[in-house]
């Protein structure tokens, strides 16, 4: 049953379309020529311009009478966001799509992990069970890369740190979407993170400009298709069905990169990959399907913001 009511639209319809433009966000990085970190700033800056009409019109007022605890804890979310993108656009320059994309998307073994620690949501034997699958998986995608190449490996590692990077934004998000609607959350969290990404680039003495004129397309596609029309539909989609049926749905990214790297970069991946990525994702549909029982609804009980 929704839990917002019926919409106009069927959201399982949505979050399909949603899984589809998720699936462009490894082409498009790769396409871009521009340093992974510049890349990363000029998707989530693009976004930012591009929702700053409407949040200031629906959700203005909500944003001047945020609380110190929740904008603190919402840049801290915007900077764990800004180091998922940080190292998971990195890990493409080392290791294939296939493998990133796969790795990446163990992010709900580690939201779920995170739920059990903050929340004391139990996590049963068919959990776990789910849980050593997924992990298996990623040491065979592991190995298989480390005989290819010490780059591969070093780039699976640091798409395996993107997936636990996005838990802790996903974890703190959990609760502070309670309180925020969509817009303004996203808002504040996508503008704090290019903000960290702004000052990331400046550290290391990324050019900000000038880039070919297709990348600029490829930023701006980047900021529309995967994050608009792809991660921000399942934020949508999570008021009208379960969660744990949004999670299921984004193991889907994978299979669809995999599919468009193959057709567009001739990507192949190879049989340990392929057998790596399966157990994964058929380890990750088992913990998340573990996880069905009914949410309590998240309360205050993330640290007090003084610590942070």
């Amino acid at each position: 049953m929704p839990k917002g009511g019926q919409p106009k639209i069927n959201p399982y319809v949505v979050i399909l379309l949603g899984v589809v433009g998720a699936g462009f966000s490894s082409i498009f990085t790769k396409l871009a020529q521009a340093p992974p970190l510049i890349i990363a700033f000029y998707r989530l800056s693009f976004t930012v311009l591009l929702i700053a009409a409407p949040t200031y019109v629906t959700g203005g007022s909500e944003l001047r009478n945020i609380s110190r605890r929740d904008l603190k804890w919402a840049c801290l979310a915007g900077i764990l966001l800004a180091l998922h993108f940080a190292v998971w656009i990195t890990s493409l320059n080392y290791t294939s799509i296939a493998s990133s994309t796969v790795l990446v998307t163990m992010q709900p073994l580690f939201v779920i992990s995170g739920g059990y620690l903050f929340y004391r949501e139990q996590i049963g034997k068919l959990g776990l069970l789910g849980s050593a699958l997924a992990l298996t998986g990623s040491v065979i995608i592991g190995l298989n890369d480390f005989r290819i190449g010490g780059q591969a490996l070093y780039g699976d590692i640091l798409a395996f740190a993107g997936a636990i990077f996005i838990a802790g934004y996903v974890l703190i998000g959990r609760e502070l979407r309670a309180r925020m609607s969509l817009l303004p959350y996203t808002f504040l969290v996508y503008g704090v993170a290019a903000v960290a990404l702004a000052m990331l680039n400046l550290a290391l003495g990324c050019a900000f400009y000038p880039y070919p004129p297709m990348t600029w397309v490829w930023f701006m596609a980047l900021a529309v298709i995967p994050t608009i029309c792809g991660h921000s539909i399942f934020n949508w989609a999570l008021k009208y069905v379960k969660a744990a049926v949004v999670s299921v749905s984004i193991l889907g990214e994978p299979v669809g990169a995999t599919v468009l790297a193959y057709f567009i970069f001739r990507e192949i991946p190879s049989m340990m990959q392929l057998i790596g990525g399966l157990i994964i994702i058929t380890g990750l549909y088992i913990f998340i399907s573990s996880q069905r029982q009914p949410e309590p609804k998240p309360t205050n009980q993330l640290p007090d913001s003084k610590g942070v």
